[in-house]
């Protein structure tokens, strides 16, 4: 008597035979953490190098702000989106130099002020990049980022990577828990020296200074005045390129002096 041939049906179904790059419950495990982070990293990056792009002015500040919101909100956004005009149109950004961009508007990629900043790139016809990022209330991007540079992050920690690697300056609105998180970690990072030299501008001296208290940090020696001297203030859009200009933004540069060693 002859056996009959099993049938393959199982192995042809079992989530071992699946190509790796296309099974999802592998990709989403614990083990291939590490690959996730990676390919986090490189989506964004081949996008960005696509597009030229050498070199950002990142913009920070509150989801929660409101071009028609109360008290000064409409302030704050209005001159967000000045001032992504104002960087877009004088800083490179519409300049392809030998295939590259310098100075693009970079954002958080959601409402409030990451919408101004990119609405002004946009008003101007100035591409510019949205990092988005997943939340548990579901983050959308906003209308005014690039499409083809807007991105959608799962790791925090990627995500603040690629808004400080480009960096040539950083501007700072008005924002809570996540603005201060992302403003603390580029002055760390330029306190430290892990990033190169780039002016770090706060916008609305008496809002920061009601926030948190620079000068009694000097005061108490938790930092030095090199440091205190890391930060400096802003009232109108225009008073933000002119600080960023004195405190040394390069304008369509040829070549970045160092790269960060993150």
């Amino acid at each position: 008597m002859v056996d009959s041939k099993p049938s393959n049906a199982a192995s042809l179904n079992s989530p071992s035979y699946r190509l790796a790059a296309m099974d999802q419950d592998f990709l989403l495990g614990d083990s291939m953490r590490g690959v996730r982070f990676m390919l986090e990293y490189a989506k964004a990056e081949e996008s960005l190098r696509t597009w030229g792009v050498r070199s950002t002015i990142v913009v920070f500040g509150s989801a929660r702000v409101h071009e028609d919101g109360p008290g000064k909100h409409p302030f704050w956004y209005a001159q967000a989106r000045a001032f992504g005009a104002i960087a877009s149109e004088r800083g490179g950004a519409l300049t392809v130099t030998s295939g590259t961009r310098d100075n693009v508007i970079a954002t958080g990629g959601g409402p409030g002020i990451m919408e101004a900043a990119n609405r002004g790139a946009f008003d101007v016809g100035a591409p510019s990049i949205g990092f988005n990022i997943t939340l548990p209330h579901e983050q959308e991007p906003n209308a005014y980022s690039t499409p083809d540079l807007t991105f959608r992050f799962h790791y925090f920690a990627m995500r603040k990577m690629h808004l400080a690697m480009r960096a040539n300056a950083l501007v700072v609105f008005p924002g809570g828990f996540g603005t201060l998180d992302e403003l603390f970690e580029i002055l760390t990072l330029r306190q430290t020296g892990k990033a190169p030299p780039l002016p770090i501008v706060l916008f609305d001296r008496a809002y920061w200074q009601s926030v948190i208290k620079f000068d009694a940090l000097l005061e108490h020696g938790m930092v030095s005045e090199h440091d205190r001297g890391l930060v400096n203030f802003a009232e109108t859009a225009e008073d933000v390129w002119v600080s960023l200009i004195e405190n040394g933004l390069v304008v369509q540069t040829l070549e970045r002096d160092a790269e960060p060693d993150f």
